[in-house]
């Protein structure tokens, strides 16, 4: 299954690349303010599917850009597929993106692929038998002081989102630790903590086909992931954190009182935190959507 899910990025990774020779050709729509899919993303999509189904065509799909239309709808057996993950950074030409696809079987993630097409850097994993780039194992860094630490981070882009509670988290992090970087691409980032390139990661509003497949990159490495309060439940619940142990359990602490599923006291320190800031606090925003 592992292989054939390696084919089907690779088959995406091309389309991807060919596309990328003359971006400014390529046709975009706006899903919602900020949110863009190309005609890339339903060309990878489609490959990936017809890939995965002529293999397996009892299997269950959940694609970001078609949902749940094609596969079995009742199937144990489900593909959680991000065609590309990193869109905005791929129709302004710059190259960090990537095709991400995992398969849950009974709800559990048991095979990941993470393909970055530019770099042609293949990061795998399959539940119980490790983590590997380009079929050399992987690991998450051993750094145990945060102030030594590059953490991943996504910013908040459509309107909605908790701005102003997203900078108060940065300003918790920010000065603790060696530098914090948003590359637009979760899936991506998530790759990058279980090969020890960075040390951690924090993102609000993501969705599952984000993190389905790097939360299992991050555990086979050695790592950690889960919601802001450190429970590992965390696949759809919009907001995610990883890093090796002992920068999560650090994340945990600095972030735990900014999760939805923070006690009502520590809920109402950061409302009156971000008050006393000069503006009225803010309140609770819906849940934003995933990053393109």
């Amino acid at each position: 299954m592992l292989n054939v899910a390696i084919k089907a990025a690779r088959a995406a990774g091309a389309l991807i690349n060919r596309a990328a020779l003359d971006v400014e050709s390529v046709r975009i729509a706006q899903k919602q303010v900020n949110d863009f899919v190309t005609e890339t993303d339903q060309a990878a999509e489609k490959a990936i599917i017809e890939t995965l189904l002529t293999a397996y065509p009892g299997h269950g799909i959940l694609a970001e850009e078609s949902g749940q239309e094609f596969g079995a709808k009742d199937s144990d057996f489900v593909w959680i597929i991000d065609p590309l993950d990193g869109t905005t950074n791929f129709i302004h030409g710059m190259p960090v993106y990537c095709v991400s696809i995992a398969l849950a079987v009974k709800g559990k993630i048991e095979h990941a692929v993470v393909y970055d097409p530019s770099r042609n850097n293949l990061f795998t994993a399959t539940r119980g038998r490790g983590a590997f780039l380009n079929d050399r194992r992987i690991r998450v860094s051993k750094r145990a002081q945060m102030r030594d630490c590059l953490i991943g981070t996504g910013f908040p882009f459509r309107q909605g989102d908790n701005f102003k509670a997203y900078m108060a988290m940065v300003t918790d992090v920010m000065p603790r630790v060696a530098g914090v970087r948003q590359s637009g691409s979760a899936a991506l980032d998530l790759a990058y903590v279980a090969a020890g390139f960075s040390d951690g990661f924090f993102h609000n509003g993501l969705s599952i086909w984000d993190v389905a497949a790097g939360s299992l990159l991050i555990t086979e490495a050695g790592g950690l992931v889960g919601n802001y309060t450190g429970e590992a439940d965390f696949l759809e619940q919009r907001e995610c954190m990883a890093g090796n142990p002992r920068v999560y359990g650090n994340l945990v602490t600095l972030l735990g009182k900014y999760s939805k599923f923070a006690g009502a006291g520590e809920k109402a320190g950061v409302r009156q935190a971000l008050a006393e800031d000069g503006e009225p606090a803010a309140e609770e925003a819906a849940p934003a959507d995933d990053q393109a």
